[in-house]
């Protein structure tokens, strides 16, 4: 069996920045294991797969070790691939999830825009041996799916060196690291996940379902500009609606080719 392969940048406006993820079309339902096996193969963050399904798609993400709930960067790499080269000729692409169904819209001047679920942090017990794995000195521990820690400035954010095997004992999914941004970013991100094979994800649009709605209060508005400061850095526009969030952004085709299964 050959199956089609893009490999997308994605959050990027050139290659060789944001977050890489594979996109494989498929005509029809996959075995999961198979689905597993390519993404442990590809060896990337996220490898996505879609086929037909309704009016739109059904749309499955798996990291090199699981299937997960929810991931932004593949989405926006498969509604890319079905826009600019699967000849996709609406201006919106809905993909049925195990998180709901997702919307992705071609906006005006050539980026997208992800309707995705909000997912509010709230304020937990202090966990030390957390905020040790982390590092730096955190001003807020929150939680949603994933443990968030908030720091003072940009530069501590950026110099922090998790201890990996403190986070994979910790009880959480993942954790997001956050600070306010300078130079017209409200607010940076990273995100370490090393429980689900990803040490650190270059830009995950999944933490950002909690990020947004905890930096619209914070700042008193709802359009925000974020950065998450990984080695690749990626941007993405931001928009808080309540119990739904907005990420936009814009990807580059890296790679293009078949699967020999």
């Amino acid at each position: 069996m050959q199956l089609p392969l893009f490999q997308v940048d994605a959050f990027a406006e050139r290659v060789f920045a944001g977050n890489p993820a594979a996109v494989v079309p498929l005509e029809g339902p996959l075995d999961p294991a198979l689905m597993q096996a390519v993404a442990a193969e590809n060896n990337l963050s996220e490898t996505a797969f879609f086929h037909p399904e309704g009016d739109g798609f059904r749309l499955c993400w798996f990291t090199p070790v699981a299937e997960v709930d929810l991931c932004g960067h593949a989405t926006l790499a498969s509604a890319w691939t079905l826009f600019e080269r699967l000849g996709w000729a609406r201006p919106e692409i809905a993909f049925e999830t195990r998180s709901g169904r997702l919307v992705v819209r071609r906006e005006a001047d050539g980026s997208l825009a992800m309707d995705f679920p909000s997912r509010p942090p709230r304020e937990v017990p202090w966990d030390e041996a957390l905020a040790a794995a982390a590092g730096g000195r955190p001003r807020a521990m929150l939680a949603a799916r994933d443990a968030m820690l908030v720091y003072d400035s940009e530069e501590e954010v950026r110099a922090l060196a998790p201890d990996m095997a403190a986070l994979v004992r910790a009880a959480h999914y993942a954790l997001i690291v956050t600070a306010p941004g300078t130079g017209g970013v409200d607010f940076v991100s990273r995100f370490f996940a090393p429980k689900q094979g990803i040490p650190e994800d270059p830009v995950t649009g999944s933490a950002h379902c909690t990020l947004v709605p905890y930096w619209a209060v914070r700042l008193g508005r709802a359009e925000l500009e974020a950065r998450q400061i990984s080695r690749r850095g990626g941007a993405l526009r931001c928009r808080d609606r309540g119990t739904r969030i907005e990420i936009g952004g814009r990807c580059k085709l890296y790679m293009e080719g078949q699967i020999h299964v």
